[in-house]
C-alpha cells in the first residue's frame, strides 16, 4: 500500500482527501459562501454519495459571550472534498446545553 500524499498530507493511500484535509475544505467553502466561519466541525461522515459534516458557527455575536447565538449547519460534500449544498439545521444560545 503506497501513500500518495503531498507534504501536507491532502491525499489518502486511495488517492482521495484525507478527513482533514475534507474538514478544512468544507470549513474554507462554508465561510467563503455564508461569511460565518466554523469554530466546531463536531461531524463528518461518509455516505454515499461523499461525505457529510456539522459546522458550528456564531450567528451573531453578544456580551456576554455565553448569550451569543449559535447554528449548527449539515455541510455536504462531493467524494473530492467540494461542497454539493448546505442548510441550517440548528439555533441556539451558545450558553443552552441539549434537552435530553
Amino acid at each position: 500500500m503506497t501513500d500518495t500524499s503531498d507534504e501536507t498530507g491532502k491525499k489518502t493511500a486511495n488517492g482521495g482527501p484525507t478527513p482533514l484535509a475534507l474538514m478544512r475544505a468544507a470549513r474554507e467553502q462554508l465561510a467563503e459562501l455564508t461569511g460565518l466561519y466554523p469554530e466546531a466541525l463536531p461531524r463528518l461522515e461518509r455516505t454515499e454519495e461523499g461525505w457529510v459534516l456539522d459546522a458550528e458557527v456564531v450567528e451573531l455575536a453578544r456580551v456576554p459571550e455565553t448569550m451569543s447565538l449559535m447554528a449548527l449547519y449539515e455541510v455536504t460534500l462531493d467524494p473530492d472534498g467540494q461542497l454539493t449544498g448546505y442548510r441550517r439545521v440548528r439555533r441556539y444560545e451558545r450558553g443552552r446545553s441539549d434537552r435530553g
